[in-house]
């Protein structure tokens, strides 16, 4: 469940190990804390996603940073596209769905989570309002944009998927 999360945020295998391990020593390291105001699914799920989030933060940062250096002759411009590799899509797929999870990214990030708990690890709307820590209704507000803002990206697209 853990790895899955971040294997959507990170889009590589290795990054997904790194951090599935960092968040279950969050884990460790905070169940003394854990208040059972959530379910323990939905606490580890907001921890992961919360980790994927300062990841993902991480690397933009640094992303940026090489790409001023490569501005002025520092360093290599060492920026490479995301390479979509899950190990449950068939490699034919591989395609597609690079493409879907391209345009999923490009959502706002509340929607991006909203979608990919819904869409990807089946969660419930009271599951992900409680993992985003939202109400009810403001989880279906975001799931009903992310719908709609996925389908215009992807349709907006030469030669769209669909």
């Amino acid at each position: 469940m853990v790895y899955n999360v971040c294997l959507n945020y990170l889009h590589n295998t290795q990054d997904a190990e790194e951090a599935t391990q960092d968040v279950f020593v969050r884990i460790h390291g905070s169940l003394n804390s854990y208040c059972q105001k959530a379910t323990l699914k939905t606490w580890i799920y907001r921890i992961a996603v919360n980790h994927c989030f300062d990841r993902v933060k991480a690397n933009k940062a640094q992303k940026r940073f090489a790409q001023i250096q490569s501005l002025f002759g520092i360093g290599k411009n060492e920026i490479t596209p995301v390479d979509f590799n899950h190990p449950g899509v068939k490699l034919e797929d591989q395609e597609a769905v690079s493409e879907i999870m391209k345009a999923i990214h490009a959502l706002p990030e509340n929607q991006k989570t909203a979608l990919i708990l819904k869409s990807v690890e089946g969660l419930s709307q009271k599951e992900i309002a409680a993992v985003m820590e939202i109400g009810e209704k403001a989880a279906e507000s975001l799931l009903s944009r992310a719908k709609v803002n996925l389908k215009r990206m992807l349709n907006d697209k030469e030669g769209n998927v669909f």
